[in-house]
């Protein structure tokens, strides 16, 4: 095999890890928006069952994030990875970082639901939590979507959408707040109510971080230090 041909082989071999490590991150992403459903499932119907499934299969979840990172630690000391090829990598180490977060998170829904919550879940409570698992649901969806396509204009619709889960959150306090100063005793049960919402709403902030990477990735920029409208506005004009 002459130079040129050695050359395009390692180049091959090169792209087809990399793809390799994307179709695992979605692997991850599919596992963990599962995990999502069943725990916000389980919180919603009061059912310790489905949130125990929810806890015993974390580890998946945990498993899959080391799996991958050694693998970019492995193309990092391999190839030497230089420009996009180098920012997929570390993009790639810190979604996965975040979803085995988000794992954490579901976990901790689980882990509500199995502790007595009994009067604390009133039917509009419920009906908010429910509303703001889809949005938090969807944001993971969405993500995982721009992050297979590189679709930088549904990163920052995802990045965008975040607000409204923050809405929610604020509005689901402050009910639970009131409930809880009406009836005191009613302090400790809601309180675990309020933990829950508090680890779906940070479900959403992981969500955002991975939207982040993904316009890191595609543009080089880092929106965290940047305004983001500004910099789809730069996007569009170019166009």
């Amino acid at each position: 095999m002459d130079t040129l041909n050695i050359d395009q082989h390692i180049s091959q071999q090169y792209n087809e890890d990399l793809e390799e490590l994307r179709a695992k991150v979605m692997q991850m992403g599919g596992v963990v928006e599962e995990q999502m459903a069943m725990a916000i499932k389980a919180l919603i119907n009061g059912d310790p069952g489905l949130a125990e499934t929810v806890i015993e299969q974390d580890h998946r979840v945990k498993s899959m994030e080391v799996e991958i990172d050694e693998e970019c630690t492995r193309i990092m000391a391999r190839r030497q990875p230089a420009a996009s090829d180098l920012r997929l990598v570390l993009a790639v180490i810190k979604t996965i970082n975040d979803l085995e977060r988000i794992g954490d998170e579901v976990k901790r829904v689980g882990k509500m639901v199995r502790e007595e919550m009994e009067g604390a879940l009133a039917e509009e409570i419920r009906n908010e939590l429910e509303h703001m698992g889809e949005l938090v649901r969807e944001m993971l969806r969405n993500v995982l979507d721009a992050f297979a396509r590189t679709d930088v204009d549904m990163a920052a619709h995802v990045v965008r959408s975040d607000h409204k889960v923050d809405v929610k959150y604020t509005s689901i306090t402050r009910q639970l707040i009131t409930y809880m100063a009406q009836d005191t005793t009613m302090i400790p049960v809601t309180l675990k109510v309020l933990w829950a919402a508090r680890a779906i709403e940070r479900m959403g902030d992981r969500c955002q971080n991975i939207a982040e990477y993904v316009i890191y990735l595609v543009l080089g920029v880092n929106v965290r230090y940047a305004a983001l409208d500004d910099i789809m506005a730069e996007i569009e004009s170019g166009q």
